[in-house]
């Protein structure tokens, strides 16, 4: 696997130094360039998969205390890995169009301060969760952060195509941390919901790489669809996306899911196999970016995990017997 050679140490600290200082700001403007810093649009995303979860392990409705206690303590935890990443890949952020407004890369933050800012609202995520909720979870979401901040940015991202894989891994926690937050341990419904988006991550985020594909090889970032053709990467694709199905109907027999998830997983699976073959095809035909819309893949992969853990959730509460 080859590593496009980032943008050296040198050229950081020399640009670092021009931006240390960013100007006085309003209270307000602040307070968004900070919570921008967290990137509240992913922590959306993760605990679409963490609430539906704690519904599926209490097979009910948990205590409206713990499934705030849960959100919030999630929110910060994410919020402190996504920080810190910024923090550490405020160089290459700089060069991409679609990361060049990110605070650390604008000068709006000073890296010492989204650094601490990063440090501090992990250390605040961990107490939270191991006072309010249980130190099981508390200690997932620790080695959720150390997963995407050491594991992804640091080793993975910037040396194999295959980062976001196992990088993803660090994506992947909330489904524990949901579980163990209700029953304070991991079972194999967990196991299973963890590996659903573990497989699903590729077909998601591989796409808006093929978008930005300019970008990440401006920035140096060896992305599957910098290093390989698209027919490649849509094959990978396709192969991604069926193991991603064929988990969720796993989890029908393992977590004795009823009618309604299983419709909901058989329905929305069918339809996310079709974008991704639909992809694989144009890429066959050789076609241009506008006619291969992979955005198009990328935007409803996001409704098909979202359509599955509310299944997820929904199903303990009207479940109806597949026997």
């Amino acid at each position: 696997m080859t590593a496009i050679e980032p943008r050296s140490a040198e050229g950081r600290a020399t640009a670092d130094r021009t931006l240390e200082t960013p100007p006085r700001k309003p209270f307000g403007a602040v307070v968004r360039d900070y919570v921008a810093l967290t990137k509240p649009r992913i922590i959306e995303l993760l605990l679409v998969t963490t609430f539906p979860v704690m519904f599926l392990a209490d097979r009910g409705v948990p205590s409206v205390w713990l499934i705030l206690a849960t959100l919030i303590g999630g929110s910060l935890s994410a919020g402190s890995a996504n920080s810190l990443n910024c923090y550490l890949d405020r160089d290459i952020d700089r060069l991409m169009h679609r990361t060049e407004g990110r605070p650390l890369a604008t000068g709006a933050i000073s890296p010492r301060a989204g650094l601490i800012f990063g440090v501090v609202l992990g250390a605040i995520s961990v107490l939270w969760l191991g006072l309010l909720v249980n130190w099981l979870s508390a200690a997932l979401s620790f080695g959720a952060i150390v997963l995407y901040v050491g594991f992804y940015t640091l080793l993975l991202k910037r040396r194999t195509s295959q980062n976001i894989v196992w990088g993803g891994i660090a994506g992947c926690m909330p489904t524990l941390i949901g579980w163990s937050a209700v029953t304070n341990s991991v079972s194999w419904s967990a196991i299973v919901l963890f590996l659903v988006v573990f497989f699903w991550t590729p077909p998601h985020y591989w796409p808006l790489s093929m978008r930005f594909r300019d970008d990440y090889a401006n920035a140096g970032v060896p992305m599957l669809p910098v290093v390989a053709e698209d027919i490649a990467v849509a094959r990978q694709i396709v192969i991604y996306t069926w193991v991603t199905v064929a988990t969720t109907l796993a989890l029908v027999p393992v977590a004795d899911m009823g009618v309604i998830y299983t419709v909901i997983a058989l329905v929305s699976g069918a339809v996310f196999l079709r974008e991704a073959h639909l992809l694989l095809r144009r890429a066959r035909a050789g076609a241009s970016y506008k006619v291969l819309k992979p955005m198009r893949l990328f935007h409803y992969s996001i409704s098909y995990l979202t359509l599955v853990f509310v299944a997820v959730a929904i199903d303990p509460l009207l479940h109806i017997a597949l026997h």
